[in-house]
């Protein structure tokens, strides 16, 4: 009696190849569905085959006993669907395989995809992202995060010209970047296919450097010049959005421009209460007595760490905004949210 050929293996291989990245890969038949979905099953073996880690194309090709020129077609078709990462380095290619964040689910949203169903998709990322907290835990279970949050500069005492350092500054990130890419924010054009986006900007995710040009390169993002990169951040912060970038100080990738209800990043936060999902600032917010308890700051914060507090003053009840220190990001954005300036940027005691 012949045996029946297992046409899952390759996908169980490479989901297994996914969980072992530093974040996961947790088994789902939502995870089951959208591999099946972006990946055919000839490119599922051979992506079950790579590393997270660049690897020259030469390299790969003598691995996997393929010619260099057939492999090369078969991973650039693959980078421009998102699946494997494309880099280029002194003339060398590298490939390597897209993890799920920041990877597959960032390149798959991060265009327009008519060729795609981009609804399905958006279904199943959104069943396995925010139906339990096993992915979320997955991906900010080590030490280093992914994401830091960036203070905003004309918040910072002085308007900037106290001492912070340069890769804390999301202008000196822009403006020193070699090459910079502009492309949709993978977040909200998921929540947007869903129904279920709010209305800030969508094309606000600025990519950097080697990023940048592996993101044109495979058509994730379009090229920008750095006075359109800064207007956007700009936009953004009138948006009341936050900016979360890569958790680096040297050759920073990317920075987001952030919402509280879209964003996975802060979702992880705000639904299971992972409150180290990102970095925080060098910076924490203090409230001054000059607080009118309005309740604009609770608005304006993406992660939901003010409360109002009553309390007696001057022979009547009023109230207070309360920072929470151990959800206060650093971000900057209720300051510009306070009409009193009541509110005001300080230093941590632990940077």
């Amino acid at each position: 009696m012949g045996h029946t050929p297992d046409s899952g293996r390759e996908y169980r291989l490479l989901r297994r190849r996914l969980d072992s990245f530093a974040t996961g890969a947790p088994d789902s038949p939502a995870l089951a569905k959208i591999l099946r979905l972006l990946y055919s099953r000839q490119d599922a073996g051979l992506a079950g085959k790579l590393s997270g880690r660049p690897t020259a194309l030469a390299v790969l090709a003598q691995r996997l006993d393929l010619p260099a020129d057939k492999l090369s077609g078969t991973l650039s078709g693959m980078a421009r669907r998102g699946l494997v990462i494309d880099l280029e380095h002194n003339g060398t290619r590298y490939f390597a395989l897209a993890p799920i964040v920041i990877g597959f689910f960032e390149f798959t949203f991060m265009r327009a995809r008519p060729d795609t169903p981009m609804d399905e998709l958006a279904r199943l990322f959104d069943e396995y992202m925010e139906t339990d907290d096993r992915f979320a835990r997955a991906v900010f279970r080590g030490q280093a995060q992914i994401g830091r949050a960036l203070v905003r500069e004309e918040a910072l005492p002085g308007g900037g010209d106290c001492e912070v350092l340069d890769w804390e500054r999301a202008s000196r990130v822009v403006e020193s970047a070699s090459e910079i890419g502009v492309s949709l924010c993978a977040c909200r054009h998921k929540e947007s296919h869903l129904n279920k986006a709010c209305n800030r900007p969508l094309k606000t995710c600025l990519s950097f450097g080697y990023s940048a040009r592996s993101f044109i390169h495979s058509g994730f993002a379009e090229p920008i010049a750095a006075r359109g990169a800064m207007k956007i951040l700009e936009d953004c912060k009138l948006a009341g959005m936050m900016q979360i970038g890569d958790n680096v100080q040297k050759k920073v990738a990317y920075i987001c421009n952030c919402c509280g209800c879209c964003c996975g990043m802060i979702r992880a936060i705000r639904t299971f209460d992972i409150r180290d999902a990102v970095v925080t600032s060098n910076w924490i917010m203090e409230v001054g007595r000059a607080c009118k308890g309005c309740g604009a700051c609770l608005k304006a914060c993406p992660v939901g760490a003010i409360k109002l507090s009553e309390e007696r003053s001057g022979g009547g009840l009023g109230c207070r905004a309360v920072r929470d220190e151990t959800l206060c990001l650093g971000c900057g954005v209720c300051p510009s949210a306070c009409k009193s300036g009541a509110l005001s940027m300080k230093p941590r005691e632990q940077p």
